[in-house]
């Protein structure tokens, strides 16, 4: 039994993650690496030895919310040890170090050798004393670190990028996780295959900047394979049977990648593309790579190839100078094009970010009248998405549920499910007929050979 294994036996560790679903991957790739050497998980909401938290830092309230975290816990587990990693602990460790409770502060290029720095923590927490900081320079940040997370069982985000070279002035994401940079399509296969083996169903490709995927050495950003290699060679992994894309920058989704996932039988559906404004001019002033010509030109493309597939959008409201006028462009963009659900953002201004020391500040009382208009856009347009395929068969993979006779899942394009009445149907894959439009919800019946006559409420 190694040193490490004897001095963390019988120690609870809990873990809580906030932002992305790339943050999520790395818990818990982190989180196997700690129980392996005789660290028992449990439950955030329990009482635990340490906690750690896996901190975002894209907008003011991520910072806020790590703060409530420690609170949070130390409130579960006074004495308990509390380490904080992840971006926002790569941007400011010491001013985590000064958040009252927390005790280990650890950097971007540390986060993966944890196991080394949690040997080096007292045996019993030291009452107000000075946090333990393990920062790096971000340009230090090179090398891929694999990592997969489960969810309810049967799906899995898979990360195969990091990082990125974009320089919008809005963003922290680069100073937080270095150059973009990714894994190998023959290693992506290799996990795909691995994480098949636990009965995953679908895997979420995952990434800061995911159509870059295929640069392998961050410093003279050599490119050896492409996105689009990477879904071809992902089609022929038949123990996976749905793959699914997170998220991909509009100039980065190439005519060949659309039209692969047209005709492609694992890779579902369904795309999230950032827009992030819909006026060429705030474009500009975000040094976005792209204009709304060629945004509308990606989303015509996917609907005219899979009129039947999800597409989704980030934008921000607020960005300095955007004026009314600018607002009523992305309004009128987002009511025109065929996109159909919304993540809104409110903008907030971030150090060492160009947008920081940028004039013409929007009020925050009109960034959040904003923010406003736009979730009621997302509402409506989700449920006409809804509306659009009442009538229609699609396939569902249930994937959890509150209680055994409950099950909740998605469609191939994105349409949330939950099932009621019928057990044990968590883990498979039902083709469902989607009726009877009723508030914010669809009622379907499942058809498949195996379960007949059972109904289904679609949210």
């Amino acid at each position: 039994m190694s040193t490490f294994a004897r001095m963390s036996v019988h120690k609870k560790i809990a873990f809580h993650t906030l932002g992305c679903k790339l943050n999520f991957a790395e818990t818990s790739a982190i989180s196997r690496l700690i129980c392996a050497d005789g660290f028992e998980k449990v439950d955030f909401e329990g009482k635990a030895d340490i906690y750690i938290i896996n901190t975002c830092s894209v907008t003011e309230n991520a910072d806020k919310e790590c703060r409530a975290v420690v609170r949070k816990a130390l409130r579960y587990s006074p004495r308990a040890q509390i380490v904080i990693l992840g971006c926002y602990a790569q941007l400011k460790p010491l001013e985590i170090a000064e958040i009252p409770g927390v005790d280990l502060v650890l950097g971007a290029r540390e986060k993966f050798n944890i196991g080394e720095y949690l040997r080096k923590l007292p045996e019993e927490k030291i009452i107000n004393s000075k946090a333990a900081v393990y920062s790096c320079d971000i340009d230090e940040v090179n090398l891929f670190e694999s990592s997969y997370s489960f969810g309810e069982r049967t799906r899995a985000f898979l990360k195969v990028q990091d990082g990125c070279n974009y320089n919008c002035t809005y963003c922290t994401i680069p100073l937080a996780r270095g150059k973009s940079r990714s894994d190998t399509i023959a290693h992506v296969t290799e996990q795909s295959q691995m994480i098949a083996q636990s009965g995953v169903k679908e895997i979420v490709l995952s990434g800061v900047n995911l159509g870059d995927f295929g640069i392998h050495d961050a410093v003279s950003r050599h490119h050896e394979e492409t996105f689009y290699e990477l879904l071809q060679k992902l089609e022929n992994v038949e123990a996976i049977s749905r793959f699914r894309i997170s998220s991909i920058e509009p100039n980065l989704l190439k005519d060949e990648i659309i039209e692969f996932v047209a005709r492609s039988t694992r890779i579902m559906p369904h795309f999230h593309i950032p827009l992030q404004s819909g006026s060429d001019e705030i474009l500009k002033q975000m040094k976005r790579r792209y204009l709304t010509g060629l945004y509308k030109d990606r989303i015509e493309k996917i609907k005219y190839l899979m009129p039947h597939s999800c597409v989704g959008a980030d934008v921000i409201v607020g960005f300095p100078g955007e004026l009314e006028k600018n607002f009523e462009e992305t309004y009128q963009l987002l009511v025109d094009l065929d996109i159909n659900y919304l993540h809104v953002f409110t903008y907030s201004e971030r150090d060492h970010t160009e947008g920081a020391a940028m004039e013409k500040v929007v009020p925050k009382s009109i960034r959040n009248q904003r923010n406003k208009m736009l979730r009621i856009l997302s509402e409506e347009k989700k449920q006409a998405f809804y509306r659009q395929h009442i009538g229609t068969t699609r396939k569902v993979l249930f994937e959890g549920g509150e209680n055994h006779y409950t099950a909740s899942g998605y469609t191939d394009n994105y349409i949330r499910v939950t099932a009621e009445g019928y057990p044990g149907i968590v883990g498979s894959i039902e083709a469902v007929t989607l009726e009877n439009e009723s508030a914010n919800s669809l009622r379907g019946r499942l058809i498949s050979k195996s379960i007949t006559n059972y109904e289904f409420i679609l949210s």
